[in-house]
C-alpha cells in the first residue's frame, strides 16, 4: 500500500511526543551544538532565551525519532491486518527549516506529518517522492519547528 493512500494529502498525522529534559538538553548540546544557552542554565538565564533551552537540532533529531517509532508501530498495525506497509526509503532532503519558539526544560513537544504531496520519481522508475510538512507543537499548542520534508518510497 502507498503511504499517499493511507495517509491522504492534508490529512495531519500525530507521530508521537518527547518531553525535553534539561538533562537531556545539556546531553546534546554538549555533543552536538555547545553553545551556552544549551549547555549551561546559569549562563543561559543572561541570553536572550532568559532560560535553558533545546537545540534547533535536538528538536528536529525529536521529530525524527517520533517519525522512526511511528512507521515501526504503523507497519506492524498494518502486517497484523494482512496489509503490506509502504516500504520507505531515505529523505533526498528538507527545506524550509524554522525554529519558531524556543523549547525549554520541561516542555513536551508533539510531532506531527501532514502530507503534500506523492509525485512518480523522473529519473527512476518504481519510486516515489512523498512531500509533507512537518511540525512540533509545545504543550500549550504553540508551534515550535516546522519544515518541509521529503521521503523515497519503493513500488
Amino acid at each position: 500500500m502507498r503511504m499517499i493512500e493511507l495517509y491522504p494529502a492534508g490529512q495531519r498525522v500525530e507521530l508521537g511526543s518527547l518531553r525535553f529534559t534539561a538533562a537531556d538538553i545539556i546531553r546534546f548540546a554538549t555533543e552536538f551544538d555547545p553553545q551556552p544557552f544549551h549547555t549551561d542554565a546559569e549562563k543561559a538565564r543572561d541570553t536572550m532565551f532568559g532560560a535553558l533551552c533545546a537545540s534547533g537540532w535536538h528538536t528536529c533529531a525529536g521529530w525524527m525519532k517520533t517519525m522512526v517509532a511511528f512507521r515501526e508501530s504503523e507497519a506492524k498495525r498494518l502486517a497484523a491486518q494482512g496489509i503490506e506497509p509502504p516500504r520507505i526509503g531515505p529523505s533526498p532532503g528538507f527545506r524550509n527549516l524554522r525554529w519558531l519558539k524556543p523549547v525549554f526544560a520541561g516542555d513536551t513537544i508533539t510531532y506531527y506529518q501532514t502530507p503534500l504531496d506523492s509525485r512518480a520519481s523522473r529519473s527512476r522508475p518504481g519510486l516515489w517522492i512523498n512531500t509533507g510538512l512537518s511540525e512540533g507543537i509545545n504543550q500549550h499548542g504553540e508551534p515550535v519547528l516546522s519544515f518541509e520534508s521529503s521521503v523515497i518510497e519503493h513500488a
